[in-house]
């Protein structure tokens, strides 16, 4: 099975593991939440738009995970995945002059969809003696589960395209991601608190904090890659000896 057909099997199994898992969300859940449903939406879509590429990696990372969170913690499976299918296809969506491509959305929109439902019904799963919804443990699972079944996923597939070891890609995945899943569930205790205390509006105040993180990433990400250059590796090399 030559890499080409792999890839088209590996983004059928993921869109039907979604179909099945947001079917299964799609019917239990009951409680709707549509004001806070359409704000959070809102606001993931406005932040999945930036972005900051990956080094080493032929990916990019978004900065609307907080909002993912909270749709995960606050909304139903159901609301959570319209949320992450919908940001995501802000996200993906090309920019002016560059080309669509069908595989790369699919494949997007579905792993995040199994991610974001996976996450939710484990956090609101009855599970014995355990409020994890309502606990710090609950946004720490969320986020772990979230950085797993999404960084899993990816890379496997640019291992698939690449023709290199899941594992290697996946650690050095982890090893640039972690420490924003860490920011990000941080960011969503604060969305929450405040929007408990003083309402959905004032959580626009994120936003600044969301462009700075972006900030951040981008000038850290563009120097790491910068010294990742094949030439500038070489001169440090001849530096060195």
């Amino acid at each position: 099975m030559n890499n080409t057909r792999r890839i088209k099997t590996f983004i059928g199994v993921m869109m039907l593991a979604a179909a099945v898992t947001a079917g299964y969300a799609t019917f239990v859940s009951h409680a709707l939440h549509a004001f806070i449903a359409l704000t959070v939406l809102l606001f993931a879509a406005a932040t999945s738009r930036l972005k900051v590429r990956l080094p080493g990696i032929n990916g990019n990372m978004s900065v609307n995970l907080p909002f993912l969170l909270t749709a995960v913690i606050c909304l139903s499976s159901a609301e959570a995945v319209v949320v992450a299918c919908v940001s995501t296809a802000v996200q993906c969506w090309p920019r002016k002059d560059a080309k669509f491509n069908p595989q790369q959305m699919a494949f997007n929109i579905s792993m995040m969809a199994f991610a974001s439902c996976l996450a939710s019904l484990m956090l609101h799963a009855n599970w014995p003696g355990m409020q994890w919804s309502s606990s710090p443990l609950g946004l720490a699972l969320a986020t772990a589960t979230l950085f797993v079944s999404q960084t899993a996923p990816v890379a496997a597939i640019v291992a698939l395209s690449e023709g290199k070891a899941a594992g290697q890609i996946w650690w050095s995945l982890a090893h640039l991601s972690f420490p924003y899943y860490v920011v990000s569930a941080g960011v969503t205790s604060m969305v929450q608190t405040v929007s408990s205390h003083l309402g959905w509006g004032l959580a626009l105040a994120v936003f600044p904090i969301m462009y700075g993180i972006h900030r951040s990433y981008a000038l850290y990400f563009g120097r790491l890659a910068e010294t990742l250059r094949p030439d500038v590796l070489v001169r440090a090399a001849r530096a060195g000896a």
